[in-house]
């Protein structure tokens, strides 16, 4: 345990070093989010906490990853910086959402074909098993994609992004630490580090990580997702040597991230109902709307966990069942509490509207 666990102070250390310098240096140079109807904040923030993030999460992988993963590592930092650059970018002089993307397709077939980060099977679901050479990686690709942009459209108060990503790290650090996959045990949790310590600036309304922060969080949880799916298909058993290892894999996966794909699945239907684009930008996530019902930044950002926790509980605790079956239990629990929340704010406008009246 002790490079995971060298890792994690390194990041935390070095991240939560340079944060305040980041602070002063956006305020001088009015690098500020600034409030707006769509926005949830009221005050300008500075931007940039994900330079903080990523400066810990590389130098702490640079000092304590195995050398033996010497060239899975080259193709994690080049995928990394590469979307840092379109982070920053984005967040000091907005792009286009097709650059973007184009960033992110770019930086997924650098972990896929470099790393060999790949989904190979379906493990059952829809009577699927093992998957062709290409089509395994053009999913694995897609997967990727879904959760950077789950974790980017997720960023939208304070805390949530930043804390969905602490539970998704601590959870595959652990994981593949009990499975002997120390690369990326030390990823997992030198993310973790990095993120502790932004969540203690965040949470405060001192910094935002924009895309900065937003697009490398989900690019390394995406990466560790389907190395997790990866090695449960040569190594399934509900325990190995190397390791506890699950059954239903991809439900207890769906259980983990089901905060940033359900509501990504969800806005995106949404939009196009509406006949607009599934990346225009709006106030339909599930963040503004327990915004919407009065609460702080904090408690829909707790709340929001605890539900995602729930969920990756119920996964674990149902693995013995057919995978499909849970992932369609979660997905349709996830849509009743989300047409309950829809329905409190719809009922809660009304009664706004009939005062005022």
């Amino acid at each position: 345990m002790i490079f995971p666990t060298l890792a994690f102070l390194t990041a935390l250390i070095i991240t939560a070093f340079a944060i305040p310098s980041i602070i002063r240096l956006a305020q001088v140079r009015d690098w500020l989010d600034r409030p707006s109807e769509r926005k949830s904040h009221t005050v300008q923030t500075p931007l940039l906490g994900g330079v903080g993030i990523f400066g810990g999460l590389v130098l702490a992988l640079v000092l304590w990853m195995p050398e033996a993963e010497y060239l899975e590592t080259r193709y994690v930092f080049a995928a990394m910086t590469i979307l840092f650059m379109v982070g920053i970018k984005d967040d000091l002089y907005p792009i286009p959402a097709g650059k973007k993307l184009l960033g992110q397709l770019v930086t997924a077939g650098l972990l896929v074909f470099g790393t060999g980060a790949v989904i190979p099977s379906f493990f059952g679901i829809f009577g699927w098993y093992e998957l062709s050479w290409w089509f395994s990686r053009l999913f694995s690709v897609l997967t990727m994609l879904v959760i950077i942009n789950g974790f980017n459209l997720i960023d939208g108060i304070n805390g949530l992004a930043g804390s969905m990503g602490l539970l998704c790290a601590l959870f595959f650090g652990s994981f593949f630490f009990s499975a002997g996959e120390y690369f990326y045990s030390v990823i997992g949790w030198a993310l973790a580090g990095a993120l502790l310590a932004f969540l203690y600036y965040n949470f405060s309304n001192r910094i935002f990580m924009g895309d900065t922060g937003a697009l490398v969080i989900g690019m390394v949880i995406g990466l560790l997702t389907t190395h997790f799916l990866r090695i449960h298909h040569f190594e399934s058993g509900v325990y190995h040597p190397r390791g506890f290892m699950f059954e239903a894999v991809p439900a207890v996966a769906v259980g983990l991230l089901i905060l940033p794909l359900f509501d990504t699945l969800r806005v995106f239907v949404l939009r196009i109902w509406k006949g607009r684009s599934p990346l225009s930008p709006d106030r339909l996530h599930l963040h503004h709307m327990l915004i919407d019902l009065g609460m702080s930044h904090g408690q829909a950002t707790l709340l929001l966990i605890c539900a995602n926790l729930s969920f990756l509980l119920v996964a674990i605790l149902l693995q013995d069942l057919n995978a499909l079956l849970v992932v369609i239990l979660i997905f349709v629990s996830a849509s009743v509490a989300s047409g309950l929340l829809n329905y409190a704010v719809i009922r809660k406008r009304r009664r706004l509207e009939e005062r005022m009246v």
